[in-house]
């Protein structure tokens, strides 16, 4: 067995909507970065993998047949807009298979017991993709893919997503609103694009109480984000007993990130790594970690390199963390709200 994994696809950087977009904030610079820092670190000793494609069948799993074929066609007919904030180059097709591909890889491995912990880091993101849209710079929904695959084809029967991307992952919640095998927990600010996920949406049918929708105002540091992360999302998610761990990374909460006005530190990754892991651990689920957001490419850097470790369980301890000085009137209504169908302490 591996110590951890890490999957990534050079077909990442051939995806660059600066080319039509000037100014774009998701460049292949990110990712560049990125790994630069990583290599610098000796990669921390993970195992480096390839993105392997993904299949039709596997992109169909979480979007419309239309919706697969419209963005392939877009893209062999040279690319285009999709929207003001969503770009398609005659290479984002193949990036695309390779991002979700990657997340698909590596819950398989994950489920292989080839490694308890991995790493996905692809482009472009997709946690904004809904079954039938692409939006927010995101095309296919990586995440949402690789769980509805390891459902549909590896028999799971509980999969729990995590989405600390400062951006509401609206493309998740809706692909899975209705169903009760996926446990969705997403913190973001509110308001920020793309305008959903009120705390009063907890999802609809039988997957009523299965969405976890956090919103926090801007400016919101760690001492409340972490309050809602330990006492509503994790507290949630020891009683629904996890198979698989899929957490939606984005790096974008972060006080110096472009695009948004939440304010954690870099050591505030590392420490939801931390938790999220003891939280693995206790239910014996591996855990796989799949990049979105994050657009300063120095912190995005930063954040990564501090997180892997605590991912693998190498830190010392923890980083210390912010704590409240007073009641916070957030925290007591999402405790109210999850409250009606978890016990949330």
């Amino acid at each position: 067995m591996s110590k951890a994994l890490y999957f990534s696809h050079e077909s990442s950087l051939a995806h660059d909507p600066q080319t039509i977009a000037p100014g774009h904030p998701d460049t292949p610079q990110r990712l560049l970065v990125l790994e630069a820092a990583l290599a610098e670190h000796d990669w921390f000793d993970w195992e480096r993998r390839a993105a392997p494609a993904a299949t039709v069948a596997q992109l169909e799993l979480a979007h419309t047949a239309g919706h697969v074929q419209s963005i392939r066609r877009l893209s062999e007919a040279g690319g285009g807009m999709v929207d003001p904030d969503t770009y398609v180059m005659r290479a984002s097709w193949q990036a695309a298979l390779h991002a979700a591909g990657g997340a698909c890889e590596l819950t398989r491995a994950l489920l292989a017991q080839e490694a308890p912990v991995g790493f996905a880091a692809g482009r472009p993101s997709g946690h904004h993709a809904e079954r039938d849209r692409a939006m927010g710079f995101c095309l296919f929904n990586n995440v949402a893919v690789a769980a509805a695959w390891a459902i549909a084809e590896l028999g799971l029967t509980s999969v729990l997503v995590i989405d600390w991307d400062v951006h509401h992952g609206n493309g998740t919640a809706e692909i899975f609103r209705a169903r009760s095998d996926v446990l969705f927990a997403s913190l973001h600010q509110s308001p920020l694009y793309p305008g959903t996920g009120p705390l009063a949406d907890a999802g609809s049918g039988a997957g009523e109480g299965f969405t976890i929708n956090l919103p926090v105002p801007p400016g919101t540091g760690e001492a409340l984000w972490m309050d809602l992360f330990e006492r509503v999302v994790l507290a949630a998610a020891q009683s629904f007993s996890p198979q698989l761990i899929l957490v939606s990374a984005g790096f974008d909460a972060h006080a110096e990130d472009p695009l948004a006005s939440c304010r954690l530190r870099t050591s505030s990754f590392p420490l939801m790594a931390s938790r999220v892991r003891d939280l693995a651990q206790a239910a014996g689920a591996p855990l796989g970690v799949v990049l979105e957001g994050g657009y300063n490419v120095r912190v995005l850097a930063d954040s990564v390199c501090a997180m892997l470790p605590a991912l693998t369980g190498e830190l010392e301890e923890p980083p210390p963390r912010e704590r409240s000085e007073q009641p916070e009137p957030l925290l007591e209504a999402a405790l109210q709200q999850y409250g009606r169908w978890w016990p949330l302490g």
